[in-house]
């Protein structure tokens, strides 16, 4: 793995994280593209001179085209443990969005009931009690408000697959560059979706840690007036 193509945001015996950019994956199924915990992999056999295979653990995932801190595990026991942290919703997550639109309200909770569909591999809204629906609640800020576009900040209380693309679409404001659900502009291989921070407790010692990752330069140049107005 390069450090000019991936930064790394924290590394020790038990566990890494990376700044993802967008358009790669996250891991790995069956095909050859590079992937993330692929990349790892190898900077990890090259840098400790490791035989044989590397151990990495994917503790969670973030999409394709969104961008971020990715957490990963280098041991068995590490892996264990940072996943239950996320199936119990005890990491806390921060997300930045640019979406299309003028968002009113200056804070808000949002609350909807989504079903994957794996035919399309497409998320849709339901209704509450719907066969396969599970809930999705998220809590937004707004920073700023530029030329018809919004930057809010985004903290998940659920997990669901492309739950913070859904539910902001689904309330008027889809993601910038998302075509999938709606969006009208475009952003390259991107959408205009940012994991900025995760905090987690560490697996080995249980003390709170918290990683940031600067947002891709390719928003420095797109957003750069609402980025300004935000104080970024």
């Amino acid at each position: 793995m390069s450090d000019r193509t991936f930064e790394i945001l924290y590394e020790d015996n038990h566990c890494l994280a990376v700044s993802k950019p967008s358009g790669v994956l996250s891991t790995h199924y069956q095909g050859r593209e590079e992937t993330v915990d692929r990349a790892v992999k190898a900077y990890l056999k090259e840098k400790y001179h490791k035989p044989g295979n590397v151990f990495v653990g994917i503790v969670h995932r973030l999409d394709r085209p969104v961008s971020g801190v990715l957490l990963l595990a280098r041991t068995s026991k590490a892996a264990a443990r940072l996943a239950q942290q996320f199936r119990e919703g005890t990491v806390e997550k921060v997300y930045w969005a640019i979406v299309e639109g003028e968002v009113a309200q200056t804070a808000g909770t949002l609350e909807d009931w989504l079903y994957k569909d794996k035919s399309c591999g497409r998320v849709e809204i339901m209704e509450p009690g719907d066969k396969g629906a599970r809930q999705a609640l998220l809590h937004y800020h707004r920073r700023a408000v530029q030329g018809g576009l919004t930057w809010l900040e985004v903290r998940p209380q659920t997990g669901r697959t492309h739950q913070l693309r859904v539910q902001l679409a689904h309330h008027g404001h889809p993601i910038y560059g998302d075509a999938k659900y709606g969006a009208v502009r475009t952003f390259g291989r991107a959408i205009a979706l940012h994991a900025r921070a995760l905090t987690f407790l560490h697996p080995i010692r249980y003390e709170p840690i918290t990683l940031t990752a600067d947002v891709p330069q390719s928003w420095r140049g797109r957003f750069a007036y609402l980025l300004r107005e935000g104080q970024l």
